[in-house]
């Protein structure tokens, strides 16, 4: 009983004695730093002078960047990550027309046998080195045959 009662007044001293420091310390004032003086006349921005010209020097205008062919072209769409190396990721990114001819039974739901079938060969036939990455030149061989489109049939 004795420990409880010490432990108590100690308690309430060590409260009254931080609320005394708490509210001794209430009422002084923080002092609010003076605005910058201001900048006398002599050191403002210069001004130009009457003779001076109102433009600058024209911008240099960008070299005109080397018209890519069209198998450069066709190489860039699916090089996504433009890293020069088209994955097999890369290659086989959402193209509904080609969905469309590895679906084989049109249930617009593609197995993975029907994907592996079709698109593993192709680019393992364009993947010379075996390294499972598409060079430049490796990717060319991927290259769709071009349809001959029929004339007019008048």
């Amino acid at each position: 009983m004795k420990q409880l009662l010490v432990g108590a007044a100690i308690t309430l001293l060590a409260t009254s004695v931080g609320l005394w420091f708490w509210q001794s310390h209430a009422g002084t004032e923080i002092p609010i730093p003076l605005p910058p003086p201001e900048m006398p006349v002599e050191l403002s921005l210069p001004v130009p002078g009457p003779d001076a010209p109102k433009f600058g020097l024209a911008p240099p205008t960008p070299p005109a960047a080397p018209k890519a062919n069209r198998e450069e072209q066709r190489f860039n769409r699916y090089d996504r990550n433009r890293d020069d190396l088209v994955s097999r990721l890369e290659m086989m990114s959402s193209r509904t027309k080609d969905f469309k001819k590895l679906d084989k039974d049109g249930n617009n739901l593609l197995t993975f046998e029907e994907w592996a079938a079709a698109t593993g060969q192709r680019f393992a036939k364009a993947d010379g080195n075996a390294d499972r990455l598409l060079t430049r030149k490796e990717f060319a061989v991927t290259r769709p045959k071009r349809v001959v489109k029929p004339g007019c049939r008048c």
